[in-house]
């Protein structure tokens, strides 16, 4: 665009300011925890997904969890295919900056971790407070306590629909990641917390087999 900038690779980026800037054309790269989001969506449900238009680049240490739980997950041209495993194993999470286990990808393995064959553990470094989703979960049956920045999860056979509040963004998706598999309706209140980031999310699980609606409050 005709901006002198320099420090790829490095700590700190420098612009020197110019008066004009020239247009470009440049294809967005695709949002590594929607796709994640997804990932742990096929997991959750024992199914099958192939997510396309993404690069499995982004996310290399959610990839490595999910196989950790059992998950096999596969580069294909211009995406990823995910195959669940016959049963969920439990694995021990801790957020980190990139290229660490993302922050925003924590409750969703939550609510995956909460059908494990096992214990897990997962520690927040990141930020405050964002453990909210757990007595949700614990909502729909999970055995979730929480100490400090940590969340201990033992895994229970089965999830139960009941209604849950959605406290953030993330939340929001862990909670309908859960709602997918439990016995009964799951009503997840709050859901505009979504929309900051997941575009028709509804009508995409939808279309892959889910039993969604989106309802007025």
């Amino acid at each position: 665009m005709g901006v002198n900038a320099s420090g790829d690779g490095t700590d700190t980026i420098t612009i020197q300011g110019t008066k004009s800037i020239k247009g470009f054309e440049i294809d967005n790269i695709s949002d590594r925890i929607e796709t994640g989001t997804y990932m742990i969506a096929a997991a959750i449900t024992g199914g099958e997904l192939y997510l396309k238009n993404t690069n499995p680049k982004f996310l290399e240490s959610v990839i490595a969890k999910l196989k950790q739980t059992g998950s096999t997950v596969e580069e294909e041209k211009n995406g990823i295919r995910v195959r669940a495993g016959k049963k969920i194993l439990p694995c021990n999470i801790e957020t980190q900056p990139h290229p660490g286990f993302p922050t925003d990808m924590q409750a969703q393995f939550v609510a995956l971790l909460c059908l494990a064959d096992g214990k897990s553990m997962v520690s927040e470094t990141i930020f405050e407070n964002r453990f909210m989703h757990v007595p949700e979960l614990a909502r729909m049956g999970a055995d979730v306590k929480v100490s400090g920045h940590t969340v201990t999860i033992s895994g229970v056979r089965n999830l139960k629909g009941a209604p849950v509040m959605a406290t953030d963004l993330r939340a929001s998706a862990s909670l309908i990641l859960a709602g997918l598999v439990a016995e009964g309706t799951t009503d997840v209140l709050r859901v505009y917390h979504l929309d900051r980031g997941y575009e028709r999310m509804d009508l995409k699980l939808k279309s892959v087999g889910a039993h969604i609606e989106r309802i007025p409050e």
